[in-house]
């Protein structure tokens, strides 16, 4: 700055002796004299006589080798590539009114280094990117923003504060923004799961990302227990979680359900198989709602023997799930005469080891004579004692009806009373 202070003060002590010369119209020129340049000598810039072809830049005659010795840009200048007139005027060196940017050379940060102009704010992102890949010299805000050269994660500027961050919506995770994000667009996302924090469905809730499907089992669990971020299928199905029944699912539509040859029963599968293996199953009756030979047929499982019992009965009917034998049945039909105090065998009534009965005394059934005729003993069994008369074996049939003894063959009076002589429960006949 005093070198150029020193050549202010040369043209001013010249200015009187400049003004006694013969006037001469410069401005008929290609160089119009403006400013301090009015108040040189011409000899300054014009050396020994010589007028035409005098250089006309200002460096020509502002510089360390040149006529004028006021000196050239100090070495604290900032690098220009053009002329002082881009920046300065010959009315007043300084201050300059405004820099030409055009002129400069280098880069930004030479001068806007906070020391020749402001350089980058505290709060500024950090970026080895030159000022001008953002800013214009035009004006300074509204930067048009280069992300090449940021070497700060992106969460330093895009926290919300400095510049947008996430949305109040976003996954919950700890990668930076370009882990699923570009610079060039937003969305759509390449997605990396890799450090989500969250469960699943914090996304996968059908409106954020695609969620469940409708037809989806019933379950708690997180998606993550069965499905992978690789590839949504095949899954790894764990059943620990699941809330439903097992035929919401195993349905035969959407997983495999009962064979066609399944026993008939409403009970859940929990009931006789295991997430762990299917077979062997833990059989449970108590739900079972079919017929026992439905599946104790020989084949299904195992079924009557060959020597069994003929019957239509079901299986229930004699024996229990819980064991086989000893087996209990009780008669039901209204021709059944009552259970017998003897221990009998089912064999001894049914002789034929069948359901239907062959009755020894056809004509007396269902009655006790139907068995029990050969066992009958007239003279035990007297109507009428003087003259004697005797009861047959079919007015006796039923043995625990009435066998009165009469007065006379008029049957009229009783003279003996006999109510109820045998039952079925007595200790003897």
């Amino acid at each position: 700055m005093k070198q150029w202070l020193s050549v202010a003060c040369l043209v001013l002590s010249a200015s009187l002796s400049s003004l006694a010369q013969a006037e001469f119209d410069h401005d008929t020129t290609a160089f119009p004299l403006d400013g301090f340049h009015r108040l040189v000598e011409c000899t300054q810039c014009h050396q020994n006589g010589q007028f035409k072809g005098t250089p006309q830049q200002c460096a020509s005659c502002h510089g360390p080798s040149t006529p004028i010795k006021g000196g050239g840009m100090p070495a604290s200048h900032m690098p220009v590539s053009r002329d002082c007139e881009a920046c300065h005027s010959d009315r007043f060196w300084s201050p300059v009114p405004k820099v030409n940017h055009m002129a400069t050379a280098g880069s930004c940060q030479q001068c806007h280094n906070g020391g020749w102009a402001p350089g980058k704010p505290a709060d500024h992102l950090a970026t080895t990117a030159d000022c001008e890949n953002c800013h214009t010299s035009h004006t300074w805000f509204m930067a048009r923003f280069d992300h090449s050269g940021i070497t700060q994660p992106c969460s330093q500027c895009h926290n919300g504060s400095s510049a947008t961050g996430k949305p109040g919506n976003h996954i919950v995770t700890a990668d930076e923004c370009d882990t699923c994000h570009t610079t060039r667009a937003w969305i759509p996302t390449q997605f990396d799961h890799s450090n989500v924090t969250g469960r699943c469905d914090s996304c996968h809730n059908g409106t954020q990302a695609t969620g469940k499907t409708p037809n989806h089992i019933a379950t708690t669990s997180d998606c993550s227990t069965c499905h992978t971020t690789r590839a949504w299928t095949p899954a790894g199905f764990d059943h620990s979680n699941i809330t439903g029944r097992c035929d919401a699912c195993h349905n035969g539509s959407t997983s495999t359900g009962k064979p066609s040859n399944h026993i008939t029963t409403t009970a859940d599968c929990v009931t006789c198989h295991t997430t762990r293996a299917w077979t062997p199953a833990n059989f449970d009756h108590s739900n079972i709602t079919g017929r026992c030979d439905a599946c104790h047929n020989g084949t299904t499982a195992t079924g009557k023997n060959s020597g069994h019992f003929v019957t239509t009965e079901d299986c229930s009917s004699c024996h229990g799930t819980s064991r086989w034998t000893p087996i209990s049945f009780r008669h039901t039909s209204p021709n059944y005469p009552g259970d017998h105090r003897g221990n009998l065998s089912c064999k001894a009534c049914h002789t034929s080891n069948s359901q239907t009965l062959p009755w020894p005394f056809p004509a007396y059934k269902p009655d006790c004579a139907g068995c029990h005729a050969s066992d009958f003993k007239a003279d035990e069994h007297k109507k009428v004692k003087s003259p004697k008369i005797l009861y047959s074996v079919s007015e006796l049939r039923d043995c625990s009806g009435a066998c009165h003894e009469y007065t006379d063959s008029s049957l009229t009076t009783v003279s003996k009373f006999k109510t109820g002589k045998h039952h079925v429960s007595d200790g003897g006949f």
